[in-house]
Protein backbone atom coordinates (compact mmCIF):
# COMPACT_ATOMS: atom_id res chain seq x y z
CA UNK A 1 0.00 0.00 0.00
CA UNK A 2 1.31 3.47 -1.12
CA UNK A 3 2.65 5.63 2.02
CA UNK A 4 1.90 2.93 4.17
CA UNK A 5 4.74 2.84 7.50
CA UNK A 6 6.36 -0.39 8.08
CA UNK A 7 8.46 -1.72 10.95
CA UNK A 8 10.35 -4.75 10.47
CA UNK A 9 11.30 -6.90 12.70
CA UNK A 10 13.85 -10.22 13.00
CA UNK A 11 11.93 -12.37 14.86
CA UNK A 12 14.42 -15.21 13.99
CA UNK A 13 14.76 -16.06 17.79
CA UNK A 14 11.34 -16.40 18.92
CA UNK A 15 10.82 -19.84 17.67
CA UNK A 16 12.78 -21.91 19.72
CA UNK A 17 11.44 -24.45 21.83
CA UNK A 18 14.02 -23.98 24.92
CA UNK A 19 14.59 -20.03 24.99
CA UNK A 20 16.46 -18.46 27.39
CA UNK A 21 17.28 -15.04 28.25
CA UNK A 22 18.03 -13.49 25.01
CA UNK A 23 14.81 -15.35 22.93
CA UNK A 24 12.55 -14.27 26.02
CA UNK A 25 13.44 -10.87 25.65
CA UNK A 26 12.73 -11.26 21.78
CA UNK A 27 9.43 -13.00 22.40
CA UNK A 28 8.13 -10.01 25.00
CA UNK A 29 8.99 -7.22 23.17
CA UNK A 30 7.45 -8.19 19.58
CA UNK A 31 4.08 -8.64 22.16
CA UNK A 32 4.49 -5.34 23.54
CA UNK A 33 5.11 -3.57 20.49
CA UNK A 34 2.11 -4.75 18.68
CA UNK A 35 -0.52 -2.52 20.47
CA UNK A 36 1.63 0.35 20.24
CA UNK A 37 2.20 -0.26 16.32
CA UNK A 38 -1.82 -0.38 16.35
CA UNK A 39 -1.97 2.71 18.07
CA UNK A 40 0.09 4.78 15.43
CA UNK A 41 -1.16 2.90 12.17
CA UNK A 42 2.14 1.06 11.50
CA UNK A 43 2.35 -2.34 10.01
CA UNK A 44 4.80 -4.51 11.84
CA UNK A 45 6.15 -7.34 9.23
CA UNK A 46 8.05 -10.38 11.46
CA UNK A 47 10.43 -12.28 9.68
CA UNK A 48 11.05 -15.81 10.55
CA UNK A 49 13.13 -18.36 9.41
CA UNK A 50 11.11 -21.40 10.62
CA UNK A 51 7.00 -21.54 10.80
CA UNK A 52 5.86 -19.92 14.25
CA UNK A 53 4.36 -22.24 16.69
CA UNK A 54 0.57 -21.35 16.97
CA UNK A 55 -0.44 -18.76 19.81
CA UNK A 56 3.28 -17.22 19.69
CA UNK A 57 2.05 -13.83 18.92
CA UNK A 58 -1.59 -11.96 18.60
CA UNK A 59 -3.71 -12.65 15.33
CA UNK A 60 -4.01 -8.92 14.28
CA UNK A 61 -4.52 -7.24 10.94
CA UNK A 62 -1.42 -5.22 10.59
CA UNK A 63 0.63 -7.60 11.96
CA UNK A 64 2.55 -9.83 8.88
CA UNK A 65 4.42 -12.70 8.94
CA UNK A 66 6.80 -13.91 6.65
CA UNK A 67 8.50 -17.48 7.15
CA UNK A 68 11.95 -17.13 4.91
CA UNK A 69 13.20 -20.93 4.80
CA UNK A 70 16.80 -20.61 4.40
CA UNK A 71 19.41 -23.92 5.61
CA UNK A 72 22.47 -21.38 6.62
CA UNK A 73 23.69 -17.89 6.40
CA UNK A 74 20.22 -17.17 6.89
CA UNK A 75 20.68 -13.54 7.91
CA UNK A 76 22.94 -11.92 5.54
CA UNK A 77 21.86 -14.07 2.75
CA UNK A 78 18.23 -14.59 3.03
CA UNK A 79 16.75 -11.75 4.89
CA UNK A 80 19.46 -9.27 3.35
CA UNK A 81 17.61 -10.72 -0.05
CA UNK A 82 14.01 -9.93 1.16
CA UNK A 83 15.62 -6.42 2.61
CA UNK A 84 16.48 -5.66 -1.46
CA UNK A 85 13.35 -6.90 -2.84
CA UNK A 86 10.82 -5.88 -0.04
CA UNK A 87 12.28 -3.12 2.47
CA UNK A 88 10.60 -2.27 5.60
CA UNK A 89 10.51 1.42 6.58
CA UNK A 90 12.77 0.87 9.63
CA UNK A 91 13.90 -3.24 10.06
CA UNK A 92 14.80 -3.42 13.85
CA UNK A 93 17.02 -6.69 15.18
CA UNK A 94 15.95 -7.51 18.77
CA UNK A 95 18.32 -10.64 19.73
CA UNK A 96 21.03 -11.32 16.65
CA UNK A 97 22.78 -9.34 14.06
CA UNK A 98 21.73 -6.61 11.28
CA UNK A 99 22.29 -8.07 7.66
CA UNK A 100 24.67 -7.14 5.25
CA UNK A 101 21.51 -5.53 3.29
CA UNK A 102 19.28 -3.34 4.83
CA UNK A 103 17.08 -0.63 5.33
CA UNK A 104 17.66 1.96 8.55
CA UNK A 105 18.04 -0.28 11.35
CA UNK A 106 17.77 -0.57 14.98
CA UNK A 107 19.70 -3.79 17.12
CA UNK A 108 19.42 -4.54 20.80
CA UNK A 109 22.94 -5.71 22.16
CA UNK A 110 22.79 -7.50 25.22
CA UNK A 111 26.37 -7.58 26.62
CA UNK A 112 29.36 -7.83 25.74
CA UNK A 113 30.77 -10.68 28.23
CA UNK A 114 33.03 -11.85 25.59
CA UNK A 115 35.30 -9.39 26.16
CA UNK A 116 35.50 -9.63 29.64
CA UNK A 117 35.86 -13.79 29.36
CA UNK A 118 37.75 -14.65 26.15
CA UNK A 119 39.10 -17.39 27.33
CA UNK A 120 35.78 -19.09 28.42
CA UNK A 121 34.02 -19.13 24.63
CA UNK A 122 35.75 -21.17 21.46
CA UNK A 123 38.14 -18.74 19.38
CA UNK A 124 35.74 -18.94 16.13
CA UNK A 125 32.89 -17.96 18.50
CA UNK A 126 34.86 -15.06 19.93
CA UNK A 127 36.10 -13.53 17.07
CA UNK A 128 32.14 -13.68 15.46
CA UNK A 129 30.25 -12.21 18.15
CA UNK A 130 32.97 -9.41 18.29
CA UNK A 131 32.70 -9.41 14.43
CA UNK A 132 28.90 -8.90 14.62
CA UNK A 133 28.07 -6.93 17.55
CA UNK A 134 31.08 -4.50 15.98
CA UNK A 135 29.17 -4.19 12.56
CA UNK A 136 25.63 -4.02 14.20
CA UNK A 137 26.44 -1.39 16.65
CA UNK A 138 28.61 0.85 13.43
CA UNK A 139 25.45 0.21 11.03
CA UNK A 140 22.54 0.94 13.23
CA UNK A 141 20.69 4.60 13.64
CA UNK A 142 20.02 3.44 16.86
CA UNK A 143 21.33 0.93 19.41
CA UNK A 144 19.57 -0.61 22.33
CA UNK A 145 21.15 -1.75 25.26
CA UNK A 146 19.75 -3.51 28.15
CA UNK A 147 21.13 -1.80 30.70
CA UNK A 148 23.81 1.44 31.65
CA UNK A 149 26.67 -1.10 32.13
CA UNK A 150 26.15 -2.25 28.14
CA UNK A 151 25.86 1.12 27.35
CA UNK A 152 28.94 2.16 28.67
CA UNK A 153 30.56 -1.38 27.33
CA UNK A 154 29.95 -0.24 23.78
CA UNK A 155 31.06 3.23 23.67
CA UNK A 156 34.31 2.05 25.64
CA UNK A 157 35.47 -0.84 23.76
CA UNK A 158 33.31 0.15 20.21
CA UNK A 159 33.58 4.08 20.40
CA UNK A 160 30.29 4.06 19.11
CA UNK A 161 28.40 8.14 19.66
CA UNK A 162 27.07 8.23 23.00
CA UNK A 163 23.64 9.80 22.11
CA UNK A 164 23.01 6.77 19.38
CA UNK A 165 23.08 4.16 22.34
CA UNK A 166 19.85 3.98 24.44
CA UNK A 167 19.50 2.04 27.51
CA UNK A 168 15.79 -0.01 27.41
CA UNK A 169 15.77 -2.00 30.47
CA UNK A 170 13.87 -5.42 29.77
CA UNK A 171 11.17 -6.38 31.70
CA UNK A 172 10.27 -10.00 32.55
CA UNK A 173 7.51 -12.70 33.12
CA UNK A 174 7.35 -13.65 36.45
CA UNK A 175 7.15 -17.71 36.64
CA UNK A 176 4.16 -19.34 37.36
CA UNK A 177 3.72 -20.78 41.13
CA UNK A 178 1.98 -24.17 41.02
CA UNK A 179 -0.66 -24.82 44.20
CA UNK A 180 1.49 -27.62 45.35
CA UNK A 181 4.94 -27.28 44.13
CA UNK A 182 5.30 -31.02 45.76
CA UNK A 183 5.58 -33.21 42.49
CA UNK A 184 7.74 -30.86 41.05
CA UNK A 185 9.88 -30.90 43.94
CA UNK A 186 10.09 -34.72 44.05
CA UNK A 187 10.43 -35.18 40.44
CA UNK A 188 13.83 -33.63 40.68
CA UNK A 189 15.05 -35.37 44.13
CA UNK A 190 14.66 -31.91 45.80
CA UNK A 191 14.19 -31.52 49.21
CA UNK A 192 14.35 -28.35 51.83
CA UNK A 193 16.48 -26.46 52.15
CA UNK A 194 17.89 -26.04 49.13
CA UNK A 195 19.80 -22.59 47.80
CA UNK A 196 19.33 -22.01 43.88
CA UNK A 197 20.89 -20.72 40.92
CA UNK A 198 19.69 -20.32 37.39
CA UNK A 199 21.64 -19.90 34.24
CA UNK A 200 23.65 -21.99 31.74
CA UNK A 201 26.64 -23.06 32.95
CA UNK A 202 29.35 -20.80 32.08
CA UNK A 203 32.83 -19.45 33.76
CA UNK A 204 31.46 -16.24 33.85
CA UNK A 205 28.35 -17.52 36.45
CA UNK A 206 31.25 -18.25 38.90
CA UNK A 207 28.94 -21.31 39.92
CA UNK A 208 31.85 -22.73 41.68
CA UNK A 209 32.10 -20.12 44.04
CA UNK A 210 28.41 -21.32 45.17
CA UNK A 211 30.02 -24.64 45.66
CA UNK A 212 32.55 -23.26 48.03
CA UNK A 213 30.26 -21.39 49.83
CA UNK A 214 27.45 -24.48 50.68
CA UNK A 215 30.39 -26.77 50.97
CA UNK A 216 31.61 -24.97 54.28
CA UNK A 217 27.59 -24.51 55.66
CA UNK A 218 27.99 -28.46 54.80
CA UNK A 219 31.05 -28.95 56.94
CA UNK A 220 29.15 -26.75 59.72
CA UNK A 221 26.25 -29.35 59.98
CA UNK A 222 24.23 -27.53 57.69
CA UNK A 223 21.74 -30.52 55.71
CA UNK A 224 20.70 -29.09 52.75
CA UNK A 225 20.92 -28.94 48.56
CA UNK A 226 22.29 -26.79 46.33
CA UNK A 227 19.95 -26.56 42.91
CA UNK A 228 21.21 -25.32 39.99
CA UNK A 229 18.75 -25.04 36.86
CA UNK A 230 19.77 -24.22 33.49
CA UNK A 231 21.31 -25.93 30.48
CA UNK A 232 24.94 -26.96 30.44
CA UNK A 233 27.05 -24.45 28.21
CA UNK A 234 30.47 -23.83 28.00
CA UNK A 235 32.79 -26.24 30.41
CA UNK A 236 33.56 -24.30 33.70
CA UNK A 237 36.75 -26.10 35.12
CA UNK A 238 36.89 -25.03 38.69
CA UNK A 239 32.91 -26.28 39.05
CA UNK A 240 33.76 -29.35 37.25
CA UNK A 241 36.47 -30.19 39.65
CA UNK A 242 34.48 -28.82 43.01
CA UNK A 243 31.41 -31.40 42.09
CA UNK A 244 33.93 -34.11 41.77
CA UNK A 245 33.72 -34.41 44.82
CA UNK A 246 32.06 -37.09 47.22
CA UNK A 247 30.16 -34.47 49.29
CA UNK A 248 27.92 -33.26 46.77
CA UNK A 249 26.60 -37.24 46.44
CA UNK A 250 22.52 -36.36 46.62
CA UNK A 251 23.43 -32.87 47.56
CA UNK A 252 23.71 -31.25 44.21
CA UNK A 253 21.05 -31.36 41.70
CA UNK A 254 21.98 -30.02 38.20
CA UNK A 255 17.82 -30.26 36.53
CA UNK A 256 19.05 -28.82 32.98
CA UNK A 257 16.80 -26.60 31.31
CA UNK A 258 12.84 -26.45 32.66
CA UNK A 259 9.58 -25.03 32.01
CA UNK A 260 8.37 -21.80 33.32
CA UNK A 261 6.25 -23.43 35.73
CA UNK A 262 8.99 -25.71 37.38
CA UNK A 263 11.35 -22.48 37.78
CA UNK A 264 8.72 -21.39 39.84
CA UNK A 265 8.20 -23.65 41.85
CA UNK A 266 12.26 -24.42 42.71
CA UNK A 267 12.86 -20.97 42.83
CA UNK A 268 9.89 -20.22 45.39
CA UNK A 269 10.43 -23.25 47.72
CA UNK A 270 14.19 -21.93 47.81
CA UNK A 271 15.98 -21.07 50.94
CA UNK A 272 17.91 -18.05 48.80
CA UNK A 273 18.91 -17.38 45.17
CA UNK A 274 22.57 -17.25 44.62
CA UNK A 275 23.67 -15.11 41.35
CA UNK A 276 27.69 -14.86 42.14
CA UNK A 277 28.25 -13.64 38.48
CA UNK A 278 31.11 -12.36 37.63
CA UNK A 279 29.36 -10.64 34.51
CA UNK A 280 26.01 -10.17 33.87
CA UNK A 281 24.30 -7.78 30.71
CA UNK A 282 21.29 -7.53 32.43
CA UNK A 283 19.92 -10.74 34.71
CA UNK A 284 16.29 -11.72 34.01
CA UNK A 285 16.95 -14.35 37.08
CA UNK A 286 16.90 -11.94 39.53
CA UNK A 287 13.78 -10.61 38.63
CA UNK A 288 12.46 -13.92 38.84
CA UNK A 289 13.48 -15.02 42.06
CA UNK A 290 12.63 -11.47 43.52
CA UNK A 291 8.59 -11.78 41.67
CA UNK A 292 9.13 -15.67 43.29
CA UNK A 293 9.53 -14.23 46.92
CA UNK A 294 12.97 -15.73 47.45
CA UNK A 295 15.84 -13.72 49.00
CA UNK A 296 18.49 -12.66 46.21
CA UNK A 297 22.03 -12.64 46.91
CA UNK A 298 24.05 -11.16 44.10
CA UNK A 299 27.35 -9.72 42.80
CA UNK A 300 27.29 -6.11 41.72
CA UNK A 301 29.22 -6.63 38.39
CA UNK A 302 28.31 -5.69 35.14
CA UNK A 303 24.49 -4.45 35.10
CA UNK A 304 23.46 -6.42 38.61
CA UNK A 305 23.80 -3.02 40.63
CA UNK A 306 21.42 -1.79 38.35
CA UNK A 307 18.70 -4.42 37.97
CA UNK A 308 18.84 -5.87 42.00
CA UNK A 309 18.41 -2.21 43.56
CA UNK A 310 17.78 -2.02 46.62
CA UNK A 311 16.04 -5.63 46.78
CA UNK A 312 19.36 -7.79 47.00
CA UNK A 313 22.34 -8.70 49.15
CA UNK A 314 25.44 -7.38 47.12
CA UNK A 315 28.72 -9.34 47.89
CA UNK A 316 32.01 -9.47 46.45
CA UNK A 317 32.34 -12.69 43.59
CA UNK A 318 35.66 -13.69 44.71
CA UNK A 319 35.62 -14.29 48.99
CA UNK A 320 32.70 -16.81 50.81
CA UNK A 321 32.75 -15.33 53.89
CA UNK A 322 29.91 -12.74 53.10
CA UNK A 323 27.94 -15.31 51.41
CA UNK A 324 27.92 -17.25 54.76
CA UNK A 325 27.38 -15.01 56.74
CA UNK A 326 24.15 -13.43 54.99
CA UNK A 327 22.82 -17.48 54.83
CA UNK A 328 23.22 -17.79 57.73
CA UNK A 329 21.54 -14.73 59.02
CA UNK A 330 18.08 -15.26 56.62
CA UNK A 331 18.35 -18.63 58.47
CA UNK A 332 17.93 -17.27 61.79
CA UNK A 333 16.10 -14.33 61.41
CA UNK A 334 12.88 -14.43 60.23
CA UNK A 335 12.55 -10.30 60.40
CA UNK A 336 15.78 -10.48 58.05
CA UNK A 337 14.57 -12.48 56.08
CA UNK A 338 10.56 -10.95 55.36
CA UNK A 339 12.50 -7.35 54.54
CA UNK A 340 14.70 -8.78 51.85
CA UNK A 341 11.92 -10.59 50.30
CA UNK A 342 9.84 -7.07 50.39
CA UNK A 343 12.76 -5.25 49.44
CA UNK A 344 13.43 -7.54 46.27
CA UNK A 345 9.13 -7.22 45.65
CA UNK A 346 9.51 -3.20 45.51
CA UNK A 347 12.28 -3.80 42.84
CA UNK A 348 11.20 -5.62 40.50
CA UNK A 349 7.78 -3.65 39.97
CA UNK A 350 10.60 -0.98 38.49
CA UNK A 351 10.53 -3.34 35.06
CA UNK A 352 7.85 -4.03 32.94
CA UNK A 353 7.77 -5.19 28.92
CA UNK A 354 5.75 -2.11 28.73
CA UNK A 355 8.28 0.51 29.92
CA UNK A 356 10.80 -1.69 27.83
CA UNK A 357 8.86 -1.42 24.66
CA UNK A 358 7.82 2.10 25.32
CA UNK A 359 11.04 3.07 25.03
CA UNK A 360 12.06 1.29 21.44
CA UNK A 361 8.72 2.65 20.00
CA UNK A 362 10.07 6.45 21.13
CA UNK A 363 13.68 5.88 19.88
CA UNK A 364 12.49 4.26 16.48
CA UNK A 365 9.41 6.78 16.13
CA UNK A 366 11.13 9.08 14.01
CA UNK A 367 12.61 7.32 11.79
CA UNK A 368 8.75 5.88 10.49
CA UNK A 369 7.93 9.13 10.30
CA UNK A 370 10.20 9.89 8.13
CA UNK A 371 10.42 7.48 6.12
Amino acid sequence: MAGERILGIDASRTTLAQPTGVERYAQAVVRALIPLAEAEGVRLRLYFRDPPPPGLFPHAPWVEHRVLSFPRLWTHLRLSGEMICHPPAVLFVPAHVIPLYHPPSAVTIHDLGYRYFPQAHPLLQRLYLDLSTRWSAVVARVVFADSQATRMDLIRFYRIPPEKVVVAYPGYDPPPIPADPEPILRRFGIRRPYVIAVGTIHPRKNFGLILRIIARRIAAGWEGQVVIVGKPGWTDPVFERLRQDPIWAGRLILTGYVDDESRGALLSQAEAFLHPSWYEGFGLPVLEAQACGVPVLCTPNGSLREVAGEGALLLPPDDPDPWIDALERLARDPGFRAEQIARGHANRKRFSWEACARTIWEALHEWLCHS
